[in-house]
C-alpha cells in the first residue's frame, strides 16, 4: 500500500531574504557607530641638532634645497623638480674628485619629496656618500 502515491516530497529551501535584511541592519549600525580617526598635524621645526661638527676628509659637494623646491648645486641654481638637471650637475661637480660626499642643506620648510629627489639624483649619479647639514641650537 502506497499512501503517498501522488505526493512528492518538497525539497527544503533556505530563505535568504531575512538574512540579507539582518546583514543590512548590521552594516548600517557599523557605519553609523564607526569613528573615523583623523591624523593630528604636528607642528615641527626641522632641522636642528646638537653635537660636534664632524671632520670631513672627503671632498664635499653642497646641494641647497629651498623651501620652494628650488635647488642649488655647487653655486649653480636649478628649477624645482628638475631631476635630470640635478643629476647632471651632481655628476659634473663630482668629476675628478676623490670620494665626494654630497652635503644636503635643506631648508626647514622644504618638502621631503625635494630632499628625496636629491638623494635619488645622487644615487643615479654614482655618489653613494650622502649627509645632511643641520644648524646647532644654542641654549
Amino acid at each position: 500500500m502506497n499512501f503517498r502515491r501522488g505526493r512528492q516530497r518538497e525539497e527544503p529551501e533556505i530563505n535568504f531574504i531575512p538574512m540579507i535584511d539582518l546583514l543590512l541592519v548590521i552594516l548600517i549600525f557599523l557605519m553609523v557607530t564607526t569613528t573615523y580617526s583623523k591624523f593630528a598635524e604636528m607642528k615641527i621645526n626641522l632641522p636642528s641638532a646638537q653635537g660636534d661638527t664632524s671632520q670631513q676628509v672627503a671632498t664635499p659637494i653642497t646641494v641647497a634645497v629651498a623651501a620652494s623646491g628650488e635647488m642649488e648645486v655647487a653655486g649653480r641654481k636649478l628649477a624645482a623638480g628638475d631631476k635630470a638637471g640635478l643629476q647632471t650637475q651632481l655628476r659634473d661637480a663630482a668629476a675628478g674628485k676623490k670620494d665626494p660626499v654630497v652635503v644636503v642643506n635643506a631648508d626647514a620648510k622644504a618638502t621631503h619629496q625635494a630632499v628625496v629627489s636629491v638623494m635619488e639624483a645622487a644615487r643615479a649619479a654614482g655618489l653613494l656618500q650622502l649627509t645632511f647639514a643641520t644648524q646647532n641650537t644654542t641654549p
